[in-house]
């Protein structure tokens, strides 16, 4: 297989599964391919976020409010909403002083709890907050940092952690994640807020990364690696940490 053909197969990996987008690979999959995915994940999170940005001025007749709603819901559409999910299922587990083995078993349930759904409410309730009161001129760079940053954070997440489980998808990317990638994605995610927002950009960048720092540490402490729906709920408090901190940034 060519350099060419082995880049764009892991470019298809890292766009099915971030996307809703019809691409389906299931043949010549190698498992060190989901690793090297990583590469592309801000690169997707980039398309994404052109999209999104995209709605802004495609709405841009609506009131704010109802721009916002649509805004959050195609958002939610071009993802079908799988790392919603991640964050559902992980708020359910970590709800309580529980030991490991029950987190994950409850994270693997596939029913959604009562703390799954407050989760879920908030976090979208939050979402729509901050995309309903940002003006047009910021909020469509806001979408777009809040996407290749959530996808990048995924790839970092992978990166520095193992597997908590004893098999799964998921562990394919955690388990032959390469740091060198994960290093790529974090110039080029910085260079594209360093573009946008300049130094408010930089700052930005280094504050979303503290706090999805922290809540990696978090879940790490909690069940000693990554799971593919604390993949997603990193995904999930990256989006939301970054449109807030971009809303305080811009207001100073």
């Amino acid at each position: 297989m060519s350099l060419l053909d082995s880049t764009l197969k892991r470019f298809l990996i890292a766009l099915q599964f971030l996307t809703m987008l019809p691409v389906r690979i299931k043949t010549g999959i190698k498992k060190e391919d989901f690793g090297a995915s990583l590469l592309y994940f801000p690169l997707v999170g980039l398309l994404i976020g052109l999209l999104l940005a995209g709605s802004v001025f495609l709405f841009s007749f609506l009131p704010p409010l109802i721009k916002g709603a649509m805004i959050l819901i195609i958002s939610i559409f071009i993802t079908g909403g799988i790392h919603l999910d991640g964050f559902a299922d992980t708020c359910d587990g970590f709800y309580g002083n529980r030991s490991k083995e029950k987190i994950l078993e409850i994270m693997r349930d596939s029913r959604i709890g009562v703390m799954g759904a407050i989760g879920i409410f908030s976090l979208l309730l939050l979402k729509f907050g901050i995309i309903a009161s940002l003006p047009d001129a910021v909020l469509w760079k806001a979408l777009i940092e809040m996407a290749v940053f959530a996808r990048w954070s995924q790839a970092l997440a992978c990166s520095i952690s193992c597997y908590a489980r004893s098999e799964g998808k998921a562990g394919h990317f955690i388990g032959y994640a390469r740091k060198k990638d994960v290093f790529i994605g974090s110039i080029f995610t910085l260079s594209l807020f360093l573009l946008l927002m300049q130094l408010k950009g930089l700052i930005l960048f280094f504050l979303s990364l503290l706090s999805a720092l922290l809540f990696l540490r978090y879940i790490i402490k909690k069940i000693g690696g990554m799971t593919g729906d604390t993949i997603g709920a990193i995904s999930e408090f990256s989006e939301a940490i970054t449109l807030l901190l971009c809303a305080l940034v811009w207001s100073h």
